[in-house]
């Protein structure tokens, strides 16, 4: 299965080791409905990467791993690995905003990160069990 290769993948990769992971859940395609569903799951890191230098191998596991960008928006892809959360930190940079600019809109994000911590809060302070709480 292509998301736990991309979990081997990054757990091998040198100043990243992976600590957890949620379960998988399908759930309905979002932005681009004409796909088959999704299926979803997070996993919990430690590393010693910069934001930008974890995003970099984010985005190097994809391409290893099929994943190409010249289809449309949100549409069918072989893997999307977005870093949801880096932390207690906020990150505004150019290419890359944590915590995930619409990870509260999510609940096939905020879920799997449910099943990682219970007791998750955003760096804002949201506990992540509220805002799926306000989804439902």
């Amino acid at each position: 299965m292509t998301i736990r290769r991309a979990v081997e993948l990054l757990d091998a990769r040198p100043g990243i080791r992976v600590l957890a992971t949620s379960r998988l859940r399908w759930t309905e395609p979002w932005g681009y409905e004409d796909q088959p569903p999704f299926l979803n799951g997070a996993c919990a890191v430690e590393t010693m990467l910069r934001p930008e230098e974890l995003l970099g191998v984010l985005l190097d596991v994809e391409r290893s791993l099929g994943r190409r960008r010249d289809g449309p928006r949100f549409g069918p892809r072989a893997i999307d690995l977005d870093l949801l959360l880096y932390g207690d930190e906020t990150v505004a940079l150019h290419d890359l905003t944590v915590p995930h600019p619409r990870l509260a809109e999510r609940a096939f994000a905020l879920e799997p990160l449910l099943d990682l911590d219970a007791d998750l809060e955003l760096p804002d302070g949201r506990r992540v069990s509220e805002l799926l709480a306000g989804l439902q």
